[in-house]
């Protein structure tokens, strides 16, 4: 028998054990704010400080008036596993701390250069801890303010492959302000700064008042359409605020939960609360939502998730159940008839000068925080447009007149004449079918000479919209009779940034018009008359939400995708026999009529023989 060549089997020295570590603990910059601020929290910390270069990439530090550590704790801190927060396995079943798996600090300085400076509350001097890859290179005596302040240089400087796979500098900060901004929500006794380069993103206030952190963080016209909620069952405690139905976005990013302080992620409470306002908006939209659950800390198993994202619940669908009927209770107890404003016809110099003198106008002596009311008239007063139903059909999210069909088809139309067409692919046969009618308003019907083609007219529109849009030269704009207010959170402003020099390339004008609000004042003439601030917001969050194009074209081609859905016809849209014949003499002349930008089919084609085999006709 032949020896045995060696062994496979080997252990990995720990550099490798505590870098393979890292990477479960600290994805992304964000990550390491996310740690760092947890462990300020648990340090009952009531400010901390949190300033960032380079989108973390560079720098990071955050600095907070905890309790500070000793010199043995200090150093100790950088150990796996070392831990202040728990003792033995029984304390995992009631875990207090938002951290407890001594994990955080040794991970992140496996990864990064860690400069520590830390002092306890009562000592003469403090501690300052030198960390480069893992390794403790000087422990130093010096003076220093109670409470503790980490740096993070260079983060991944010694794993390249996980840089790589950052996305862009504004996606990256957009992260952390959105980490700053759930932790602000989650403790609003605790005062939270952020500052990118030099510049303030976030500064929560200290009252301790959530809805003071909604007004802040989400802007005083969000905060004007939430409705508060308090709820007690025998297993759960609920606590927070939720949008009337008029305010809804497109995806649940607006959606804060907190377990006992701890912000999570569920998909669970999110089904919950949606299912308690049933067909109070459409499907497809989302309400807004900064819940605290109160439970048993028995009842929640936090140690399931790496980076503490998601918990695990004893009484998951008795707690959901009750998040639905706090939701409920909450919709019924409120007067839910949406506001009406007329706009008010001035010039939009006039609108801006009014802000500016508005801005300019000095609080009297000792009202450095405004009051509940003030609060919410720190708006901009631009009057919408808009009227917001209250009850809409679950298929039918939104409501297209036929006169709004007729315009958005022959708009696409009138552009699509102009452009000529490419040659050199298969044809559709589209050109010479029959209409047989529309099957619950979102299918065409078509018959072919030897077949029949079913159009989804959602996807052929946005196809065909789409194809003129990244035409720039076929689109001009149009400007809005009132302009739009957009009130952005700080990572949607962070986001927009970025994407400002290609909506005004692509015919939006986008200003800043307050901390984190902004005016559109003109829109791209292909999406016609829009002057509803819900639809602009939603094109905008839309893109924003992505965040994954790196370069100009990615981003170019994402902001054409999203403008193309938006603007295209949707289900529920009635067409008559000549739109009809429009849209398909337009689908018809597109590069490519087989898909929407997304890749979805426009059209199923079934030939006669198909039909035949379909109906057992054949022999």
């Amino acid at each position: 028998m032949a020896e045995a060549s060696g062994n496979r089997i080997h252990v990995l020295d720990e550099a490798t054990i505590n870098k393979i570590a890292a990477g479960e603990v600290v994805e992304r910059p964000a990550s390491v704010v996310k740690e760092l601020l947890d462990n300020s929290i648990d340090a009952e910390a009531t400010e901390v400080r949190v300033e960032v270069k380079g989108a973390g990439t560079e720098l990071i530090t955050v600095t907070d008036n905890g309790r500070g550590m000793s010199r043995e704790d200090s150093t100790l801190a950088f150990t796996k596993h070392a831990t202040s927060k728990i003792g033995h396995i029984e304390d995992l079943e009631r875990v207090l701390t938002l951290g407890f798996r001594g994990e955080a600090i040794s991970s992140i300085a496996a990864v990064a250069k860690v400069y520590l400076t830390t002092r306890e509350k009562g000592s003469i001097s403090g501690t300052k801890v030198v960390v480069s890859g893992g390794s403790i290179e000087n422990v130093l005596e010096v003076g220093a303010a109670p409470g503790t302040t980490i740096s993070v240089e260079s983060l991944f400087y010694n794993t390249p492959a996980r840089k790589k796979y950052l996305k862009s500098m504004r996606t990256e900060l957009a992260h952390i302000t959105d980490v700053v901004t759930r932790h602000a929500f989650g403790h609003p006794e605790i005062s939270f700064t952020l500052i990118s380069d030099g510049k303030v993103l976030v500064r929560s206030p200290t009252s301790g008042d959530i809805f003071d952190s909604i007004v802040y963080l989400l802007g005083s016209e969000s905060a004007k359409k939430l409705i508060p909620v308090e709820f007690k069952s025998d297993i759960v405690k609920i606590s927070g605020y939720i949008s009337k139905p008029e305010l809804s976005r497109s995806g649940t990013d607006l959606q804060y939960f907190f377990i006992n302080g701890r912000g999570i992620s569920s998909k669970s409470i999110s089904n919950a609360v949606r299912l308690g306002y049933y067909n109070l908006i459409p499907k497809g939209r989302f309400p807004v939502a900064v819940l605290d659950l109160e439970l048993d800390l028995s009842e929640v198993d936090v140690n399931v998730h790496p980076a503490k994202r998601y918990v695990r619940m004893s009484h998951e669908r008795e707690v959901c159940d009750a998040v639905t009927l706090a939701v409920e209770n909450a919709l019924k107890a409120e007067q839910l008839v949406p506001e009406i404003s007329l706009p008010e016809k001035k010039p939009v110099q006039a609108v801006f000068v009014e802000k500016a003198e508005e801005m300019l106008e000095e609080r009297p002596e000792g009202t450095n925080e405004p009051n509940r009311e003030e609060k919410l008239e720190l708006e901009v007063p631009v009057p919408e447009n808009k009227i917001s139903p209250l009850i809409r059909e679950e298929e039918e999210p939104y409501h297209f007149t036929a006169r709004d069909t007729e315009k958005r088809l022959k708009r696409s139309e009138r552009v699509l004449s102009k452009t000529p067409k490419k040659p050199e692919r298969a044809p559709t046969g589209l050109d010479k079918a029959r209409i047989v009618g529309q099957v619950n308003e979102l299918y065409i019907i078509v018959e072919l000479e030897n077949g029949l083609v079913i159009v989804d007219q959602h996807a052929a529109h946005e196809r065909v919209m789409y194809e003129q849009i990244c035409d720039i030269s076929s689109s001009g704009w149009q400007e809005l009779i009132t302009p739009v207010t957009l009130d952005l959170t700080s990572k949607e402003k962070v986001l927009l940034e970025e994407y400002i020099p290609y909506l005004e390339e692509m015919g939006f004008a986008i200003s800043e018009f307050g901390p984190n609000s902004y005016v559109v004042t003109t829109v791209p003439a292909l999406l016609g008359k829009m002057e509803s601030a819900e639809l602009i917001h939603d094109i905008i969050i839309d893109l924003l939400s992505t965040g994954r194009v790196k370069n100009d074209t990615g981003m170019f081609d994402n902001l054409c995708k999203t403008m193309s859905c938006r603007a295209a016809i949707k289900a529920g849209a009635g067409c008559s026999m000549g739109q009809m014949e429009s849209l398909l003499k337009q689908l018809d002349m597109a590069d490519n009529p087989y898909t929407c930008p997304h890749g979805r089919p426009t059209m199923i084609s079934f030939t006669r023989a198909e039909l035949d085999k379909l109906f057992k006709r054949t022999g």
